[in-house]
């Protein structure tokens, strides 16, 4: 994996898209602004399947309305992550904190999935059990958590 690595970061592509500052912070901004929309609207279904958001409404017309928000911003943030993690590759391929961001997110990524998976189904109940709270929770404190590790990736290994 490294030597793939170190040959994407050497790539003539990647290293022309590196160069151009302006592309450059096009993809950072679409990182960030993929990240908030697929945080964003994950916490808000965590937030309706808990009862502390929503209320209003149930969570199946929630996620009815959110699902393709989340999946746009998915998109965006692996599209844009992916062009900013080539240029240092073998950096961020080696660095620690980045690889535990890495299983963070994908992790509370699929527990986000789940929940708003579920949430259909969740909304047909009279209540909503305390199993799916507790998912819905669990994918709430992993997205903390991968806010967290995606600020320490620089802060601690200085690749980013």
């Amino acid at each position: 994996m490294l030597h793939f690595c170190e040959w994407l970061e050497h790539n003539s592509w990647i290293i022309a898209l590196d160069s151009n500052v302006p592309l450059s912070l096009f993809f950072e901004i679409m990182h960030y602004s993929g990240f908030f929309l697929l945080v964003g609207t994950t916490v808000v279904m965590d937030l309706r399947v808990l009862g502390l958001a929503g209320r209003k409404e149930s969570p199946s017309a929630i996620a009815e309305q959110l699902v393709p928000w989340m999946w746009t911003g998915l998109a965006m943030a692996t599209i844009s992550g992916f062009f900013m993690f080539s240029a240092d590759a073998a950096d961020f391929y080696l660095a620690g904190t980045f690889r535990i961001k890495i299983l963070v997110v994908l992790v509370a990524a699929i527990f986000g999935a789940i929940v708003q998976r579920k949430a259909s189904r969740w909304g047909e109940l009279p209540s909503i059990s305390a199993g799916a709270k507790l998912l819905a929770f669990i994918s709430l404190v992993l997205w903390i958590g991968a806010i967290l590790a995606s600020v320490e990736v620089p802060a601690i290994s200085g690749v980013g």
